[in-house]
């Protein structure tokens, strides 16, 4: 059995510490996605802070206000479910994380497991690793929700969110353009649906920090690992997507399973279909 259901991916530009800038931004993206009766809205990778903040993260006034940022953002978010970047902070460590907003509150996060310390990547320098691929149902879906580097591992977290359930995983990120890039990230990216038997809608920034250049290029791919969606190369857009995601595969609530909503009101097949690109600005 499957459930129709609309996702929202907020292809966004986020400036590197411009906090309010950013909040502002993905607080008008929710709005929008909202009007246009989207389920689910996904943002970049560390999308609240710009990427990379790289020594903006040395600093725990930064990621205190980051995080009461990501609150701010959160009290606005009515019936639609967010899934936004930020920095998480447990003790004295910092992780990349994504945070799960719905009615209100920060229903869960997830950290990123697999972090990239090569080329232009220098997250283990800041980061602590994520170690728990976890699950949130909302209604009778089952989703995941991964990081950027961790998609591209085939023994990462897709395949473990899949195991416990999940239906289709939500991936943002902030991958930076070089030539042949979104060839071999469509390739991960339909390999991984294909494998896991998931759709997969994959995130990602646009826009430029220093030497990095973020071409965007966002899309959803389904479980036989077809493009259905894609949205454009260097520009800001807000991509919408009517997809079928499976209902739950498990009966029972797993030690990594999140419960969002025991009950919610997903996307009704007479609102007709908005399959397309929206521009914001």
């Amino acid at each position: 059995m499957k459930k129709n259901l609309r996702l929202a991916i907020a292809q966004i530009n986020c400036a590197v510490g411009d906090l309010e800038g950013n909040s502002e931004k993905i607080t008008e993206y929710i709005e929008k996605a909202g009007d246009l009766g989207a389920d689910i809205i996904s943002f970049p990778e560390l999308s609240v802070t710009g990427y990379p903040p790289e020594d903006l993260l040395l600093k725990p006034k930064f990621i205190k206000d980051n995080i009461e940022y990501l609150r701010k953002i959160a009290k606005g978010v009515g019936d639609i479910l967010a899934v936004i970047g930020f920095v998480d902070k447990k003790g004295r460590d910092i992780y990349n994380s994504a945070a799960v907003v719905y009615k209100g509150r920060i229903r869960g996060a997830c950290q990123k497991i697999f972090l990239p310390n090569y080329g232009v990547f220098d997250e283990k320098r800041y980061f602590t690793a994520g170690s728990n691929p976890f699950v949130f149902k909302l209604g009778e879906i089952i989703f995941g929700v991964n990081i950027c580097e961790d998609i591209w591992h085939m023994d990462g977290p897709t395949k473990s969110q899949a195991a416990l359930g999940a239906g289709f995983i939500i991936n943002i990120n902030s991958s930076p353009y070089c030539a042949g890039k979104i060839k071999k990230r469509e390739e991960v990216v339909r390999n991984e649906a294909r494998a896991n038997n998931v759709l997969i809608s994959y995130t990602n920034l646009v826009g430029a920090q220093d030497e990095l250049v973020f071409d965007g290029q966002s899309m959803v791919v389904n479980s036989y690992g077809k493009v259905i969606s894609r949205a454009s190369a260097f520009k800001e857009e807000l991509l919408i997507t009517d997809a079928e995601i499976p209902v739950a595969r498990v009966k029972k609530a797993k030690k990594l399973l999140i419960e969002v909503s025991f009950s919610a009101t997903l996307y009704l097949t007479e609102r007709g279909r908005v399959n397309g690109i929206f521009d914001c600005s």
